[in-house]
């Protein structure tokens, strides 16, 4: 990369960074300040992500709902599979992100089909309680996941819990007894 292309970039970031609250006009301070700015977008992406998930798990209960109406629940996965395979080849498609297998870590792919065995029995049982139930009282159910996550993730992945994530997955779980009811 040429020194003028670079010098550049770093003032791009330097203007960015002085958006973010920050004074960077010699190129050690835009290199701390570009540190900061990728840091601080990426708190903003796994947010705006995680929001995107959320708005998207509401959709599926709602749309869901609708689809397993007439269609066999079993069938209506089957078919929202093939839907979520061909997304997700074109994002990767997309993004030029395709891989061979045998450059995959063992132990991740092993990790991933345990991943996707879970994910297909969880979206076997969501919309078969969608098909016999309510979706406004089967999809907080469903969130009762989010208490299950944080207990497994102090057990299993040594994560420290925190009495914000302590009192949130209390206050979750009361919220799914009280729609249960």
């Amino acid at each position: 990369m040429s020194r003028s292309v670079s010098s550049r970039r770093l003032q791009t970031v330097g203007a960015s960074a002085r958006a973010y609250g920050g004074p960077c006009r010699s190129t050690p301070q835009l290199r701390s300040c570009a540190k900061r700015v990728h840091s601080q977008r990426m708190s903003f992406d796994w947010r705006l992500f995680a929001l995107g998930s959320a708005v998207f798990a509401a959709l599926t209960a709602i749309l869901g709902k609708v689809g397993v109406a007439d269609i066999n629940s079993d069938l209506a996965t089957f078919y929202r599979t093939i839907v979520i395979l061909a997304a997700s080849a074109l994002v990767v498609s997309l993004r030029h992100e395709w891989q061979s297998p045998a450059s995959l870590s063992y132990k991740g792919m092993i990790f991933l089909v345990l991943s996707g065995a879970a994910t297909g029995l969880s979206w076997l049982c969501y919309f078969r309680a969608l098909q016999m139930a309510p979706a406004s009282r089967v999809a907080p159910i469903d969130k009762f996941s989010v208490v299950l996550v944080v207990l497994f993730a102090v057990l299993f992945l040594s994560e420290r819990l925190t009495w914000k994530v302590g009192l949130g997955s209390m206050l979750i779980a009361a919220g799914v007894v009280l729609t249960a009811l």
